[in-house]
């Protein structure tokens, strides 16, 4: 396979550019780098464009190096030929090389190999050929010996050896596995479990496989696998006989019989369970991937929700018996005060906890509270709303998921970080920063456990870590990172570093009080020019020696800058002091292609320079939905169909999407409600984070279920 073409056809890109990006990725360049400084090599593809790209390059490569191991091992049995090289030279898929290598790999003890070893693969050869004048006792009289005493026995002998290779046939598995994906059904019975209840949905359920999505696939293999469910895929039987007839029957009176009871052991004991298998496996595959794609989708608008900076902050972390745990942060995320109260159940101690906090956010002067949304978050949500009353100056607050705070907590990173603290003390810091920095701290924590998805704990750990790893690390490198300030966890997730070199780079800031300009990054121990030319553009040197250190414009990139200004009379004072407005507009008056010729830059590299010129150090998040404030609380109880509001979406599924209306439960609106117009997925609709105007369908207050729709109402205002 070409390589270079297949890509370019697959992607739509020219043939310079796919051989670039393949060149940039094996040269060792990282995602964000080749996304942000290597515009004019691939025609300026977008990151996720680009990690699409990396996937299949992987696939492809391995899908030639199992095409070289096949070759090797069926030239070495002597049995290579034009034919199947010109199979496996159009097989696209690992699937399609594994059925071409299926009749000559090793297998362990089967009827067949047993039969081949007696000497009656002869017999079979003349049993599959079906010739008019074949009789074939006549003919299994032949191979009576000392280990086939029996003409019986010959005869069975050569029927395990026929069924085997209708099994191996490549083209017939091909075929078949694409009616059964068309054509088959998946159906569940519930077996007689005490967890049973829970998939009470899938009692007698049977619906075709082509129209089975995803969620439905992976909660039928949840169910499966916590034996609550029989599940089996069934297909209507005169589809595949017709098909294998066709390959391997020919219709001769004297062998039809015999030949369709080799046809049906064939398909009952090897052909239909093993496609069985497969068609389970891939249907799985493509679940985990969608699933993934999922958290994908809506990892990045959380960790990319603005953050509420210059705010003192109150974390509380919600509890019974033990306490509600407190600490409280100042503008920069530097702890000032903890501490626990008991205003929930069995304690109850509410003025007590009133009065301490009270003192406590006077003292520190803060302007938010900031509460977790697990247990007892309820009740602390309907606490903090009457400890507002209670405060002389202006306190809102708001409730943040608290998905992987006890992970963190618990971690060593966070026993690094706090080593004095409690468990659950450093939880309660940790409720704070989300509402100040989320991406800061929310790349502390395992990206499994941020908790926006479904099943999880069911995908492909290595695959769902490889994917989420990879939008925590388009994030950091697209918001940027502050280099004096950042601690070595988001360091690490700058373009070309690691946790070594992280760790290395805060060392030698307190070893220098501090960096001055980007080029003192050489200087750090392991950070060599390879590591420095990928992650300068990404690291910000905040009120240092050149202002475009506190810019996205790469050092590489410095001198052609400065021809820009020079060439419109403006220099870096006029970058400082936000006198640039004019530039976008004096480059096209000028001809943007005769500019970036002059600076010696590409047209893409000399827009994004004059885009950094204009806002140097600006945060790209202060575009994104602020976090919604509140001072009262709502019960679900209150709740009444048709009541209207202004609601966060929180996760986004396959069935659609859950909105936080400031009821302590989430509300669904089913995908069937997200529009009056067709919606093939909730995504193409909304993402997390987005406000959004909802309606109450209905309120299940045992169930503590709530029912939204979107119907008819516009998405809100930002």
């Amino acid at each position: 396979m070409d390589i270079q073409q297949q890509l370019s056809s697959e992607f739509g890109l020219r043939m310079d550019y796919t051989q670039n990006i393949i060149n940039l990725i094996d040269e060792g360049n990282t995602i964000p780098f080749i996304a942000r400084y290597r515009k004019e090599m691939h025609g300026s593809c977008d990151d996720q464009v680009l990690r699409n790209f990396a996937d299949r390059l992987k696939y492809i490569r391995n899908l030639n190096e199992e095409k070289e191991k096949v070759q090797k091992v069926i030239t070495e049995q002597g049995k290579w030929t034009d034919e199947l090289a010109a199979a496996l030279d159009q097989a696209m898929t690992l699937t399609e090389v594994e059925d071409i290598y299926r009749p000559y790999k090793p297998k362990r003890k089967t009827r067949a190999s047993v039969a081949i070893a007696k000497g009656l693969e002869g017999l079979a050869d003349v049993l599959q050929a079906q010739s008019k004048s074949f009789v074939l006792n006549d003919e299994a009289q032949k191979y009576i010996t000392e280990e086939v005493p029996t003409i019986e026995e010959a005869i069975q002998g050569a029927k395990d050896i026929v069924a085997e290779r209708i099994s191996d046939s490549a083209e017939l598995r091909k075929e078949l596995r694409e009616i059964i994906s068309e054509k088959g059904f998946i159906v569940c019975s519930l077996l007689e479990n005490e967890n049973n209840l829970t998939y009470e949905t899938y009692s007698n359920f049977k619906q075709e496989l082509k129209n089975l999505p995803s969620h439905r696939i992976l909660a039928i293999n949840r169910g499966e696998k916590e034996k609550c469910l029989k599940v089996d895929i069934t297909i209507e039987e005169k589809l595949v006989f017709d098909v294998i007839n066709r390959y391997f029957k020919k219709n001769n009176p004297d062998t039809d019989a015999v030949m369709e009871e080799v046809i049906r052991d064939s398909y009952d004991r090897l052909l239909f369970p093993s496609l069985e298998r497969e068609c389970r496996n891939s249907l799985t595959d493509v679940a985990n991937e969608q699933a993934i794609k999922m958290f994908e989708v809506n990892l990045k608008p959380l960790l990319m929700e603005a953050p509420l900076k210059n705010n003192i902050i109150l974390g509380f972390d919600p509890a019974y018996r033990t306490g509600c745990k407190i600490a409280v942060i100042d503008k920069n995320g530097a702890v000032l005060d903890t501490t626990v109260v008991y205003p929930t159940p069995p304690q109850s101690k509410t003025e007590e906890s009133i009065e301490k906090l009270t003192a406590l956010i006077e003292k520190d002067k803060v302007d938010i509270i900031s509460i977790g949304n697990g247990t007892a978050s309820k009740e602390s949500e309907i606490f903090v709303s009457e400890l507002i009353k209670h405060c002389s100056r202006p306190v809102s607050y708001a409730v943040v998921s608290e998905a992987g705070a006890s992970v963190y907590s618990a971690s060593k990173l966070g026993a690094e970080e706090f080593p004095d603290f409690d468990v659950s003390l450093r939880s309660a810091v940790s409720i704070a920063r989300r509402l100040q920095d989320p991406l800061a701290e929310l790349i502390k924590i395992d990206v499994k456990s941020i908790g926006v998805g479904q099943y999880q704990h069911d995908m492909p750990q290595n695959r769902l870590s490889e994917v989420l790893n990879g939008v925590v690390e388009d994030c950091v490198n697209s918001v940027g990172v502050d280099l004096n300030t950042a601690s070595p966890s988001l360091l690490s997730y700058v373009s070309g570093l690691n946790m070594s070199i992280a760790k290395n780079i805060v060392a030698y800031r307190t070893k220098i009080k501090g960096f001055k300009n980007r080029e003192e990054l050489l200087s750090v121990p392991k950070l060599g020019p390879k590591a420095y030319e990928q992650c300068a553009g990404f690291l910000r040197v905040v009120g240092g020696e050149n202002i475009l250190d506190n810019t996205a414009v790469h050092p590489e990139s410095y001198d052609a800058t400065r021809k820009l200004l020079k060439l419109f009379d403006m220099s870096e004072e006029d970058v400082k002091n936000n006198n640039l407005t004019l530039l976008p507009k004096l480059i096209e008056k000028a001809g943007e292609a005769k500019v970036a010729e002059k600076c010696g830059v590409g047209v893409p590299t000399l827009a994004d320079i004059t885009a950094e010129l204009q806002r140097p150090g600006r945060d790209v998040r202060e575009s994104m939905p602020k976090p919604v404030l509140r001072s009262d609380v709502i019960h679900l109880e209150d709740l009444k169909e048709g009541m209207t509001f202004s609601g966060v979406v929180r996760n986004v599924v396959d069935f659609g999407a859950f909105v936080d209306i400031g009821v302590h439960q989430d509300g669904l609106v089913h995908i069937s409600q997200l529009s009056d117009q067709y919606v093939k997925h909730p995504s193409e609709v909304v993402k997390v984070g987005d406000r959004v105007d909802v309606k109450v369908l209905s309120v299940d207050v045992n169930k503590k279920r709530i029912s939204l729709t979107m119907k008819g109402l516009e998405k809100a205002e930002e």
